[in-house]
């Protein structure tokens, strides 16, 4: 999997995208979760549908996390000590009473 960061892009490159409608963020996405293949990156459609799948599950838990109004984890020296609801517990306005 190759990073999505920005390269220089050749002219034969834009003509091409631009011959077959291939926008530069179709790019980026394979470049982000393509697999290597010698020197191309590909993303075909089993690639797509895991993908998808991948998405729709990222999606329920973001759901779920608004659900709940955020979730906050405290970690210290590397190991998780609690979590809590984000509306559950504001320091702030306990401080203030």
């Amino acid at each position: 999997m190759h990073s999505a960061s920005p390269t220089r892009t050749t002219k034969h490159m834009q003509a091409r995208m631009s011959q077959r409608g291939i926008p530069g963020d179709l790019v980026n996405l394979v470049r982000q979760f393509g697999r290597d293949d010698h020197d191309r990156t590909v993303l075909g459609r089993k690639d797509l549908h895991g993908l998808l799948n991948e998405v729709r599950g990222l999606e329920r838990l973001v759901l779920k996390a608004l659900d709940k109004g955020g979730v906050v984890v405290v970690e210290a020296d590397g190991a998780l000590i609690t979590t809590y609801n984000v509306t559950s517990y504001d320091r702030r306005r306990n401080d203030d009473r």
